[in-house]
């Protein structure tokens, strides 16, 4: 029980840290590093997100992680949209339309299969990675490792944030985020 515990801890302060880097990255990008508004406003956002996590019903209480089998749509989905993306030169737009609707079209095979019910929700994680502009995602291996990180990110997150908007859009730019950085930093 403290194992899981630990890893809500851990995915929830992941969130919070990117999220609040990203901040002040735009930050210091477009502001003026003294710019006494952008500092309030970054703070604000902040303590928005810390009240939301601290008085909001936001999770379950139960420690529940996704399959792994379900998990591997992920990096799928996010490989399909990019290649319709940038290889059949689609658009990112028309490329996440086409594999999120593909991707809900799934559970038609057998509307029995709680398997099948639930690869909608990863085909279109991963599309949003796939979305990604091709300066951000250059390459297939990159995509296919942001992707990979989406996934883990969906895996330990399937008791979080239930109701609130933005999951699966949040859980892509996590997997994005985190494998630009290395990129950056190696």
């Amino acid at each position: 029980m403290k194992k899981n515990k630990a890893i809500r801890t851990f995915t929830l302060a992941t969130v919070l840290i990117i999220q609040i880097v990203f901040l002040l990255l735009i930050a210091k990008n477009n502001y003026d590093t003294n710019n006494f508004f952008a500092i309030i406003a970054i703070l604000l956002i902040s303590a928005v997100v810390l009240f939301g996590h601290s008085y909001l019903d936001l999770h379950h209480s139960k420690h529940d992680y996704e399959k792994l089998s379900v998990v591997i749509w992920v990096p799928i989905g996010a490989v399909a949209c990019h290649i319709l993306n940038f290889n059949y030169g689609l658009g990112s737009v028309l490329s996440a339309g086409i594999i999120g609707t593909l991707g809900s079209l799934v559970p038609i095979f057998n509307k029995q299969s709680s398997y099948l019910k639930k690869l909608p929700g990863a085909i279109y994680c991963g599309v949003f990675v796939g979305m990604s502009s091709n300066t951000i995602t250059p390459t297939i291996g990159f995509v296919l490792s942001a992707g990979a990180i989406a996934g883990l990110f969906f895996l330990l997150s399937k008791n979080l944030f239930i109701g609130i908007g933005g999951k699966l859009g949040t859980m892509a730019f996590l997997g994005v985020f985190i494998v630009y950085l290395i990129n950056l930093i190696a």
